[in-house]
This record gives structure tokens, sequence and C-alpha cells, in this order.
């Protein structure tokens, strides 16, 4: 979905909705996400640590979670836009094996900032809602 053209500002109208993407829940997602981002918590890569808090196996942390969400936004979006904030709140876990399907939907834009607010839902296949929350990102007024 990576957009290598940036999206104008007056291009983008409330309602518009971001193309789905899914993304693959692997082990390596889950453990890389974690590491990258510095959270060393055992339930994160070691499977007898998830296990021992009542989950089959490693689970996603919410700085991946972050993360993925602001690509969604930034992909559609283009290489010149500036997120400026991410709202987010998880719901359920994403493990290995399971798909996360993104969809986005343009709920609000300021005409005298050029910052559009986008509504973001992550669900997994098997227990639905993982992530929701709003990516405000900033666009040119002309591309």
């Amino acid at each position: 979905m990576s957009n290598t053209k940036t999206v104008a500002y007056k291009a983008v109208q409330v309602g518009d909705k971001l193309p789905p993407l899914e993304i693959p829940i692997t082990s390596s997602l889950i453990v890389g996400g974690a590491i990258a981002s510095r959270d060393f918590t055992p339930v994160h890569h070691d499977r007898a640590a998830a296990q021992a808090g009542g989950l089959p196996d490693v689970f996603m942390n919410i700085l991946t979670s972050n993360g993925l969400m602001g690509r969604y936004v930034t992909d559609w979006a283009g290489p010149d836009a500036t997120v400026k904030k991410i709202d987010i709140k998880l719901g359920a876990p994403n493990l290995p094996g399971f798909v996360m399907t993104i969809t986005g939907e343009v709920k609000a834009k300021d005409d005298a900032t050029g910052i559009v607010d986008v509504a973001v839902v992550g669900e997994n296949n098997v227990w639905g809602m993982h992530m929701m929350g709003t990516v405000r990102v900033a666009l040119p007024k002309e591309a």
C-alpha cells in the first residue's frame, strides 16, 4: 500500500476510506518489534513466560502496534506527510499465526493547519479488535 506520492490536503474528504492492509503476525514480528522498542518484558519473546501469564504464545507489545498504526497512515499519506499524534487503545492480543487487518477512515480536517484525523482499527482474524485509535497527520496543501 505504500504511497510514493504525498496526498494533498485538498484531495482528502471526511469519510474517505483508506485501503485495508493485512499484516501476518509472526513470532519474528512480535519479538523484533519488542526488541527494537527496547521492551524486554519476557512475555514478548519467551513462550513459557507468555504461557505462565495465561496466553498460548508470545504476544505483540503496544509499541509495535503503535508503529504499525503510524505506518498504515503514512503509507497512505505519502513521504511528505507528518504524523502529529497517535492515540491508541489496545484490545485483544496479537499472537503468531494471526492476521491483522488494518482499516481507516478520514474523520476530520482542519483547514487552518492542514491536519487530518484518521480513525484506525486493527482487527485480528481470531479474537477481533486488537487496536483502535486516531492518527493525526499533517498533509501539504498541494502535493
